[in-house]
Order: structure tokens, then sequence, then C-alpha cells
């Protein structure tokens, strides 16, 4: 960094810099003689009327000199100072609105399971996608059959939930920023899953049926890990315990995973007071994107499997 120049570096003028002006009087009074020894006549003790030296020492100050300075008793902060300053500022709006994004429009969550592979990449320890949710557009519409969303998990689903955060103070605040952008689970039952039926419609996977059904009608998932086999079974064209049927109660969702041989979705909390379906009001979003890893960078899939 370049050294700062003095604010006043100008050359000062000092109290007796003006020779001209004395030589100007000097010849003016040497050019009437009479004049000047009449003035002195008339002044008592021989001093010229009108040209009386100023009282004190004669020296001139200068406005901004070192007087002022000193006197101010301020230093002016340095450029590197100033730029810290500058870059502390910046980080603290960064900051603020992150956390406003993050809170009203849209997070960044990790994926920490496989109960949504293919669409979705994670398994505890590995690093999982991650994913942007959008927080805006359930605000204006309701959720439909096929999105992806992520939800706070009902008390019934939060049965063998344990925090993630560490006991140590520091350590937990860090936790808790690296959450915002996605390098660390939140510390919440937040969930994400595949809505597969809304209010006011029916759904079951019984063993006469080829998949899961909505409203009599098989699903078409081409989303699904394993796609179902016509085989009778509850592993095979259910993929996993039969369930139903199920009535969706009014502003509530019936939610799966795709990886349904790996998912513990609605069907493992039928026994909760709203037979495992997920209240709207829970739901924090949809997810949108998946922005990491790069080689996976993309929109989420949510095609209708009623349509």
């Amino acid at each position: 960094m370049t050294d700062e120049t003095t604010p006043h570096g100008s050359a000062r003028n000092g109290p007796h810099d003006h020779p001209q002006h004395a030589s100007a009087a000097d010849g003016a009074y040497q050019d009437r003689p009479d004049a000047a020894e009449g003035a002195a006549a008339a002044t008592p003790g021989g001093a010229a009327a009108g040209h009386d030296a100023p009282s004190g020492d004669g020296s001139a100050k200068e406005p901004g000199g070192a007087d002022d300075e000193a006197g101010d008793g301020k230093k002016k902060p340095s450029r590197f100072v100033r730029g810290l300053r500058e870059i502390g500022i910046l980080v603290v709006v960064a900051v603020v609105l992150s956390v406003l994004l993050q809170t009203f429009v849209a997070r960044v969550y990790l994926i920490p399971s496989q109960s949504m592979e293919t669409t979705l990449h994670g398994c505890p320890g590995c690093t999982g996608d991650r994913i942007v949710v959008d927080k805006i557009s359930y605000r204006f519409t309701d959720p439909k059959p096929g999105d992806v969303v992520v939800f706070k998990g009902p008390p019934s689903w939060n049965e063998h939930f344990d925090s993630n955060r560490s006991s140590n103070t520091f350590i937990r605040g860090l936790q808790e920023v690296g959450s915002f952008i996605g390098l660390v689970p939140p510390d919440e039952n937040d969930l994400v899953k595949r809505v597969i039926a809304v209010e006011g419609q029916t759904v079951q996977c019984l063993p006469q049926d080829k998949g899961v059904t909505v409203d009599g009608t098989l699903l078409d998932e081409p989303y699904l890990k394993n796609p179902p086999s016509p085989l009778p079974g509850a592993d095979s064209a259910c993929q996993g315990p039969y369930f139903g049927p199920v009535t969706v109660p009014k502003d509530h969702v019936w939610v799966m995973g795709d990886n349904r041989t790996d998912s513990a979705d609605s069907r493992y909390h039928m026994g909760d007071a709203a037979s495992g379906t997920v209240p709207v009001d829970n739901i924090i979003g949809k997810a949108r994107w998946i922005v990491l890893p790069f080689s996976r960078i993309g929109s989420i899939p949510s095609p209708d499997p009623q349509s």
C-alpha cells in the first residue's frame, strides 16, 4: 500500500516572507522625506501613524496547519484501516441479505439420505446434493402431485430425530451459519419427499394393485429408483408394506420417497391422527434446483404421476 501523503505537504509562508512589500514602503517614504518627517513630527514618540506593528509575536498562522491538527487531537485513519472498515460493512450487509433471502425467498438444503434417489443423491457421511428450495410459490398456489417438497416433520415423525448440533457454543454457531448455505443440515427434522396425493384423494397399494393407486388409477412414476413389478408380493408391486386406502384430509398431502424400499414416508406413520399425511402448513417450499455438486447441476423434475 502506498504511503499516505501529508495533508499539508505544501510549503508554508513564514511571518516575514514579504520583502517586496517592505521595499515598496521604504521607497514610498524615501520619495517623500518631507511628508515622512512631518508625519513623524505630528505623532508623539516619532512613530508613523497608521503603521503600528500588530500585538503579539507578529507570526501569521495558516488555517489547516500543524497547530490546527494538534488542537483537534484527531488523526485521519490510514487507508488500511478504512479498507478494513469497508470490508467489514460489506460482510455485514452480505450476511443480512443472505439471512433475509434464505428466510423468506429461498434456501439451500443438504440431502443427507438415500430416500429420494435417484432424483436426489445423499447418504450418511458422503457428499450429498445441495438443493435450492423455493419458499414463495406455495404462498400463492397449493402443492400438486409430483412436486418435490421440503417440510417439517409432524410430531409423530420426530420420534427418532436427534439434534446434529455440537454442545460447544462456538462450533454450534458455525454449524448454524453452515446450515444457511447448505453445508450443514438444519437443526430440525426437515424432510424431502414427493407429493403423491392431495386433499380429498384416496391413495392405496394393496395386494390386488400393480403399484400405488390414487382414486383407483395406477400412477405413472418414471422417477422411481426401482420401477414396480407386476408380480405379486409387497416388495415387488408396492415396494414396501401394503397400505390404505387413505383419504387425504383437508389441507394435507400424502408424501413418499422415490426410493420406495428405503424411505420412511407417509406409509410408516399411518397410526397418527392424520393417518400419515403432512399438513400443508408444514411445507417449507418446493425443491427447484440442484446446485452442487457441479456434475449434477440442474432443475428437479416434478412430473404429475396422475396425468
